[in-house]
């Protein structure tokens, strides 16, 4: 089983730019993009062989995730707990055989940390989300979770602590979501690799001299840990200001 997750910053913008042949290259059997930016009607893909879910924002241009799947899902979540739609497009949950696939565009506390205690109640919403699903069967989590988690993560960690995607209170979430039975899929293979990042600022030359964050993740299930056979970035691949992380599983 292999999936792909990728924060397209614009599907129509990313198609120009090569999606599509990465998309046929890859092959995966889910692949889940995160931050589509269009509504329904908007785009067209002939993706044959995958069944296309999409959560649309209502706010035109922002936000949306979507997941093109070979296999079709038992069940399509577009909210959280009983909710099935939420405002922002942020979330799909597909359920199947064996596994949940959770795909998210985690809110940004901004700049200024404005939406900080937004995003603080979002990560408490999600986590009581996947500790539910984890009592039913394993979970896939994946997507851009907006959050450097360690100092590994990031390129320059002291001039950007405290900054939005590197403050206490996020990292804090996500130690909370790993103590409670998921495990950082990448750092499973890979406990201390350097180097290893997923967006770039567009400042010039930031990705030609590797400046980056690593905030595109798979976070699994400890119980589907040992299935895993591969986590990898694919940082050569262009279109985004990220760029596609993958994780594959027996």
């Amino acid at each position: 089983m292999k999936i792909v997750s990728w924060n397209v910053n614009g599907l129509r913008a990313c198609v120009k730019k090569g999606f599509l042949d990465y998309f046929h290259e890859v092959n995966a059997d889910i692949f889940c993009v995160q931050e589509t930016k269009l509504q329904e009607g908007q785009i067209s893909l002939d993706l044959e062989g995958y069944h296309q879910y999409w959560n649309y924002a209502e706010k035109k241009g922002y936000s949306g995730t979507a997941v093109f799947t070979k296999v079709e899902p038992i069940s399509v979540r577009y909210g959280l707990g009983e909710s099935h739609s939420e405002s922002e497009g942020r979330i799909l949950t597909l359920e199947y055989d064996e596994f949940f696939l959770v795909n998210v565009y985690t809110p940004n506390s901004q700049r200024d940390l404005a939406r900080l205690s937004f995003r603080l109640e979002w990560e408490d919403q999600i986590l009581e989300h996947l500790k539910a699903l984890d009592q039913v069967k394993p979970v896939v989590f994946c997507g851009d979770l907006n959050v450097a988690y360690s100092e590994l993560d990031l390129r320059n960690p002291k001039s950007n602590l405290g900054n939005s995607g590197f403050t206490v209170e996020e990292r804090g979430k996500m130690t909370s979501l790993l103590e409670a039975g998921f495990v950082d899929s990448f750092r499973h293979f890979y406990p201390d690799k350097e180097g290893a990042y997923s967006w770039w600022s567009y400042m010039a030359k930031v990705r030609e001299r590797n400046i980056g964050w690593r905030i595109d993740y798979f976070i699994v299930s400890k119980s589907l840990s040992e299935r895993l056979t591969n986590a990898d970035i694919h940082c050569d691949i262009m279109g985004s200001d990220h760029c596609p992380v993958l994780v594959e599983f027996k």
